[in-house]
């Protein structure tokens, strides 16, 4: 064995002495209550992990979806909207898709900034469907990132809150039985206490 190991073994083993070790005045309640700990403890490791997964997972989902997208060049056929406060947010346009068929429609600044005070015959790169459908530009690559972190960390936190319930309400039942048992006891031993003055 190494010599650094005893070391690394001595909180498993103070804690197997916690949880299953003989002590008179550890209480059975008290057992479960470590045993319970532990249990949650573990379910947060995993949920953890299963968070990770889940970020990992819708990354490449929008990294998926971004890579089904095509950037086109788009003709506009009438000068873009001057400003946002007349309602004139749109523009037509005329561009082609991926196989090549010749498509026209409305651009929007919702999916086409660029198109602010743009005049007719100017060129704005749009992004399309494979099918030549016009849609909103993928992310970034950060906010891709950012995205499955947040979705990583909202579902590591949701496990957190719900052991954390979990753990206050058998804390809540194993007290009340504590102070029940307690009761009992009180009751056994009051009367000869007060016998005794």
């Amino acid at each position: 064995m190494m010599p650094g190991a005893p070391r690394s073994v001595r909180p498993i083993r103070r804690l197997a002495r916690l949880l299953l070790g003989r002590n008179i005045l550890r209480r059975r309640s008290d057992r479960i209550e470590g045993v319970l700990l532990v249990v949650l403890v573990a379910a947060f490791g995993v949920a953890v992990a299963a968070a990770s997964v889940l970020s990992t997972h819708i990354y490449h989902w929008q990294h998926a979806g971004a890579a089904r997208l095509h950037p086109v060049v788009a003709v506009l056929a009438r000068t873009g909207p001057t400003d946002n406060l007349g309602g004139n947010e749109e523009a037509l346009a005329r561009w082609r898709a991926p196989d090549g068929r010749r498509l026209s429609g409305t651009l929007t600044m919702v999916n086409v900034p660029s198109i602010w005070e743009a005049t007719g015959g100017n060129q704005v790169r749009v992004w399309v469907t494979r099918t030549g459908e016009l849609t909103a530009p993928p992310p970034s690559s950060a906010l891709m990132i950012f995205n499955a972190l947040l979705v990583g960390m909202w579902a590591a936190c949701g496990a957190a809150l719900a052991l954390a319930c979990c753990y206050w309400m058998s804390r809540l039942v194993l007290d009340r039985r504590r102070l029940a048992a307690w009761e009992s006891a009180w009751a056994l031993t009051g009367p000869r206490w007060t016998s005794h003055r």
